[in-house]
C-alpha cells in the first residue's frame, strides 16, 4: 500500500484563486513556506490541525481540500 501523500492540486488552486503565495498562506498557518511546499507537492502529511488552519485561511472545507469523495486523500 503506498503510503505516500498524493500531490494537493486543490489546496494549490485554493490558494491562488485567493491571490495567496506560498509564503502568504504559511505565515497565516504559522508554518513555513517549504511546508507549504511540500503538502502540495504531496511530499509532506499535514496534521489535522494543520488542515484546518488551511481550510479556514482559504476558506476551504476538509473534504474540498484534503479528501476525494471515495475518502482516499488527496489528487494522484
Amino acid at each position: 500500500m503506498d503510503t505516500k501523500p498524493k500531490k494537493n492540486v486543490r489546496m494549490k488552486a485554493a490558494r491562488a484563486l485567493k491571490g495567496l503565495s506560498q509564503e502568504d498562506l504559511a505565515k497565516a498557518a504559522g508554518v513555513t513556506r517549504q511546508t507549504i511546499g511540500m503538502i502540495e507537492a504531496g511530499d509532506y502529511n499535514p496534521s489535522l490541525k494543520l488542515c484546518i488552519a488551511i481550510c479556514r485561511i482559504l476558506g476551504q472545507t476538509l473534504d474540498g481540500l484534503f479528501w476525494d469523495a471515495d475518502g482516499e486523500g488527496n489528487e494522484k
